[in-house]
């Protein structure tokens, strides 16, 4: 399989890469960082006058019509930067529930908007309890005169605090674990009713706890059909995951980049470090690593659009592989580093916290695996494998 990027990806590589050289390096980063809102709507402007925030959507609405491939190439670039902006809560996740479950009048009414980068958005669907279960949903919409009205909690929703429109996970029948009975809403981020506390992750990015008291919305806020919004959820988490597999191999690649140039230039002995064999066996398995999640972020990637359960699986296996790499290469570059691989003047310190979070965001190793297991992944490699014992050899004689 061909893996090249075409001359238009390409090109989209490129200046992705130019614009964030010249406006996100280390010391430009803190300053963005310092801003009010942990992010600059500067940077913002920019991705919208490049056509980032317009490559997933309908040219009718002002989009790229562009894929995955476009989105995995941004968010690679995304993570090589630590850019702080609210992309994987506006475009990847707001904007994919919008494409795949909103109305023609619903999109034409916001991606326009998203497009230009005048609107934000995010995905409001954790809540306290529901840990990885995203069918868990205690939030409710209950039927109300003239629309909905909506009451519940979520917790950790990416760029929250910032968002202009909520998309809001909501339970309109059954019990919580039932995995009918689970809708979309738009909402506006500032209708009474809603309160947001927004705070800090550990990479720097923001996020918010969201409480909604009797926020009531029109009946046109209602995404999709009224109880079956959990598949639509689970493909735009699915499509966030593959997003966050592919910045967190960008982010591994500068870690290990960067850990290389250490080698060369840090001396001891009179000599690099980087000429002591054993450090260089760690970087091979470093290299080794990173390239494992690059291939399986690929396979994410192409997947995104495949049928559930198969996405599932190769989501799912992204993440696992992600999760393992991420902390093998973050061990070892803050390790070769010493004792200032730890600090924040340190560039890999950042990278590690980065990769840290984006480790744990939806679902974790642990989690991913019984997915997996779930899905039957592990039992059908099993049998593949032992249908290869059982094969007769090519060159076995009669």
């Amino acid at each position: 399989m061909d893996f090249d990027l075409n001359p238009e990806q390409a090109l989209l590589q490129d200046n992705v890469e130019r614009l964030l050289r010249e406006h996100y390096a280390f010391d430009q980063r803190q300053r963005h960082l310092a801003l009010a809102q942990g992010w600059s709507r500067q940077m913002w402007s920019q991705y919208a006058a490049l056509g980032l925030l317009a490559l997933p959507f309908d040219e009718a609405h002002g989009g790229a019509g562009l894929g995955a491939v476009e989105s995995m190439i941004v968010m690679e670039s995304f993570g090589r930067w630590l850019t702080l902006e609210p992309y994987l809560a506006t475009v990847v996740l707001g904007g994919a529930a919008l494409r795949l479950a909103g109305s023609a009048a619903q999109q034409a009414a916001i991606l326009p908007a998203v497009c230009s980068g005048a609107r934000l958005l995010a995905l409001a669907h954790m809540e306290p309890d529901a840990r990885y279960a995203w069918h868990q949903v205690c939030s409710r919409a209950r039927r109300v005169a003239g629309g909905w009205r909506l009451d519940g909690e979520k917790t950790l929703v990416l760029h929250g605090d910032c968002a202009d429109t909520l998309i809001v996970a909501a339970r309109v029948a059954g019990e919580t674990d039932d995995r009918s009975g689970v809708a979309l809403f738009l909402v506006d981020a500032q209708a009474a009713g809603v309160h947001r506390r927004g705070y800090a992750l550990q990479n720097d990015t923001r996020a918010a706890d969201i409480r909604f008291d009797a926020v009531t919305v029109p009946a046109t806020a209602l995404l999709d059909s009224p109880d079956d919004g959990l598949p639509v959820l689970e493909r735009v988490l699915d499509e966030g995951i593959a997003a966050i597999c592919a910045a967190g191999v960008g982010a591994l690649e500068r870690m290990h980049t960067t850990t290389i140039d250490y080698l060369r230039t840090r001396q001891q002995f009179g000599v690099p470090i980087g000429s002591f064999q054993a450090l260089q066996h760690r970087a091979v398995d470093m290299l080794v690593a990173l390239e494992q999640a690059r291939s399986m972020s690929y396979l994410a990637t192409m997947m995104v659009a495949a049928p559930a359960l198969e996405r599932r699986k190769a989501v799912s296996a992204a993440k696992a592989q992600f999760c393992q790499s991420a902390r093998a290469i973050g061990k070892d570059a803050v390790q070769l580093h010493g004792g200032i691989g730890v600090t924040l003047e340190c560039q890999v310190a950042h990278y590690f916290k980065h990769t840290t979070t984006l480790e744990f965001l939806f679902g974790d190793f642990e989690h991913h695996i019984a997915q997996l297991a779930a899905a039957g992944a592990f039992t059908a490699a099993r049998e593949a494998q032992e249908d290869r014992r059982d094969a007769p050899h090519p060159h076995a004689t009669a």
